[in-house]
This record gives C-alpha cells, structure tokens and sequence, in this order.
C-alpha cells in the first residue's frame, strides 16, 4: 500500500516550470529502486523529490538530475511507467525531510535539532527513512555514498512569520526546535539541482 506523507499542496510556485519524462526505472528512491527495497511505488497524486539516473558513483551518482515528480502513468509491466518531473532550479516544493545529519554503521547517528532558511537537503535513498520520505539533511546515505543535492529549506510562503507586517503568522516552521532522534517533517524546499550547482 502506498504511503500519503503528504496532506499540503506540494506545488508552493507554479514557475519556474521544465518538465520531462523519464523511465519509472530510472528515478530513485521508488518502489524497489531504493536502498531499501521497500520505498512507496509510485502513483498519482504523490509527488516525492527524486533522483534521475544512476544510484552508484560508477553511473554518476552524486551528481544526478533531481526534480519533483508531477505525474506517474503505469506501463504494460511494473518498471516501464513513465514519470512526468519538473526539474527546474529555483521550483519551490512542499516535501517531508528527514532530520538525519549523518549515519554510523548503516544507521541514523546524528540530528539536526535547529534548521535553518537555506540549509541544503539531498535525496536520500537509506532505508531508515520512511516510506513516501526521500529527502534528508545528509549529504551521505547509511552506505556512505553520496547523496545528490535536492535543494535548500526555504520559507513556505504561506506560513512566513509576517505578523511584524500585519500578516497572520508570529511564527513559522523554523521557530520549532527538533528532538534528537530521526524526526520527519514537512519543509518548503527551493530546488536546486547538482549539476546546474557545478556548471
């Protein structure tokens, strides 16, 4: 059964927009392309930040394409569906993000307890994080492989704290402070893709 951690719209800017299909096999962390084995199968109206290309160093991991899946459409068989993924830097998505800062023998060790605006978040394919999670605050997973770079924790522009302003809000999501231990928690990501960071 596929897992919602969703329950907010995803989509907090519709533009920038660059939007290309890929193979279902070739996004991770989905389904059994994962370091798991056990990540959410894709389905519509789940829209995780993921990784294009390949998992290992050998096929150019960290420096994946990442994006935001919009749409997924079944193939004849489970690893032919296509995957629809707006790709554009500077797009501004609402995902779940692992607090993991670093992992010790496969296993989460330390936390972020205090993010902070700008903080980068990579896609994550380690199987401690939940389903329907594929984002972290580790720039390694629990094999000690690279993580590519997603983004960085940005404002929701619905939940800024304004009231200084005469908007609505005294506080936001970055006034809560995190416990330490794995916490997973939703975040207004500013997508940045790896290879546009190093072009």
């Amino acid at each position: 059964m596929t897992a919602e951690f969703w329950g907010y719209p995803f989509q907090q800017s519709s533009e920038p927009q660059t939007i290309v299909d890929v193979h279902e096999a070739d996004v991770w962390p989905v389904a059994d392309n994962s370091g798991s084995g056990t990540k959410d199968a894709l389905a519509n109206g789940l829209h995780p930040v993921v990784a294009i290309g390949g998992r290992t160093a050998a096929d150019g991991r960290p420096l994946n394409r990442t994006g935001v899946v919009v749409t997924w459409t079944a193939g004849l068989t489970v690893p032919l569906g296509m995957v629809r993924v707006d790709i554009a830097d500077g797009k501004m998505v609402y995902n779940w993000v692992a607090n993991v800062l670093t992992y010790n023998g496969g296993t989460p060790a330390t936390f972020e307890t205090a993010p902070v605006v700008g903080q980068p978040v990579f896609v994550d394919d380690s199987d401690d994080l939940g389903e329907g999670v594929t984002l972290s605050m580790s720039p390694l997973n629990d094999a000690g492989v690279k993580n590519p770079l997603a983004g960085h924790l940005f404002y929701a522009q619905d939940e800024m704290a304004n009231s200084a302003f005469g908007g609505p809000n005294a506080t936001y999501t970055f006034d809560t402070s995190l416990a330490n231990s794995l916490v997973q928690q939703g975040y207004c990501i500013l997508l940045t893709s790896a290879v546009g960071e190093l072009a």
